[in-house]
């Protein structure tokens, strides 16, 4: 009698454990995708699954200087998978990329959503509301030189820090979305980041041709030191050792319909791409030149800047780009194109300042 009763208890608990070895394998053997993720915590709120929270992130004011905020909506999927940051609004006077993140916030439902999409609306909210091109109108700081930020620092120092940890060391995957500031031409470009120092070229790639933008650039990491110099959003994405792409549309403040609409499309094909969101991807066209990096053409005096062409985009060495005038009216440079190449951003004038780049021309590049 006893020995049947154990034998029983033995063949039950062989039963169970088979049971429980079979459902690990199940478990384990699930696309990340079909797994049930957790709430998300950032700024000390928790974003539960499948839900959409709007916050802001609080930028206490240093000494003499007064508090701002980032606001920012995080939309959390029901199941798991990558945390792609979306950054609109360094530069406040940028337009396009400002209003691309208000209409996205509301055409993503988080349910349909197999990880997180963190959109920051305006990253730079001085810069915005006081509508100043490049600089943070309370420290007179490019919040775009100033990453990863000192929480101690001044207001654009503690901006860059929020978002350096708050955002960028909670994502797998950044875009830094820029449109051209006032006083500025610019063509449709995308930064890719490539070199020994970066992070996965090749979905960064792929992910960037999904903007269906006309120019790509390869900017490649090398040294230590070009990701520290003046660190911008983009290259704290590169030392956080993530994936990450500039995106560039618009010029002298625009804020047309079709450029917020294309960085919009860009960021939902991006979500697609990276396995978050199950979309049928909008059709986009190839690219139509690539550049191996950009070389500036740079002013070596202040003063009145005079261009040649502001319409001109091929150009090739040699080639009279304009003059600066000082105050006085007297002609101190003259400017021309160190290379052949393509002009993709620069100056419209007449306003110029010592050091300020000219013109950035793409390198000419038949492959990456």
């Amino acid at each position: 009698m006893y020995k049947d009763e154990a034998l029983s208890s033995f063949q039950r608990a062989f039963t169970l454990l088979a049971i429980l070895l079979t459902l690990s394998v199940l478990i384990a053997g699930r696309p990340a995708s079909a797994q049930m993720t957790d709430a998300l915590t950032i700024s000390d709120r928790q974003v539960e699954p499948g839900t959409r929270l709007d916050l802001r992130l609080e930028i206490v004011g240093g000494e003499g200087e007064p508090d701002t905020f980032i606001p920012v909506t995080v939309l959390h999927g029901n199941k798991e998978g990558p945390v792609l940051a979306a950054v609109a609004g360094v530069h406040g006077f940028e337009f396009a990329s400002i209003l691309a993140a208000d209409r996205l916030a509301d055409r993503i439902d988080p349910k349909d959503l197999s990880g997180t999409l963190i959109l920051v609306r305006v990253a730079n909210i001085p810069s915005f509301e006081w509508r100043t091109p490049h600089l943070n109108p309370i420290d007179r700081k490019n919040l775009n030189r100033s990453f990863p930020g000192d929480p101690h620092g001044t207001s654009t120092e503690r901006i860059a820090n929020i978002l350096s940890r708050e955002v960028v060391a909670r994502a797998d995957f950044l875009l830094d979305l820029h449109s051209g500031d006032a006083g500025e031409f610019l063509e449709p470009f995308l930064g890719v980041y490539g070199g020994p120092l970066s992070t996965d070229f090749d979905l960064a790639l792929e992910v960037a041709k999904g903007f269906g933008f006309p120019n790509i650039v390869r900017y490649s990491m090398n040294t230590q030191e070009q990701i520290d110099t003046g660190r911008s959003l983009n290259r704290q994405g590169v030392a956080a050792g993530i994936p990450t792409v500039l995106v560039e549309i618009g010029q002298n403040g625009s804020r047309k319909e079709e450029h917020a609409e294309a960085v919009a499309t860009g960021v939902e094909n991006a979500l697609g791409i990276l396995d978050i969101w199950n979309k049928p991807r909008k059709n986009v066209p190839p690219p139509l030149r690539l550049f191996e990096s950009t070389t500036a053409v740079r002013a070596t005096h202040s003063g009145l800047f005079f261009p040649v062409d502001l319409e001109r985009r091929y150009v090739f060495e040699g080639d009279f780009i304009g003059t600066i005038r000082d105050y006085t009216g007297k002609e101190v440079q003259r400017l021309y194109s160190p290379i052949d190449g393509y002009a993709l951003y620069g100056k419209r004038g007449p306003s110029m300042r010592e050091g300020d780049p000219v013109m950035t021309i793409g390198i000419p590049t038949n492959a990456f």
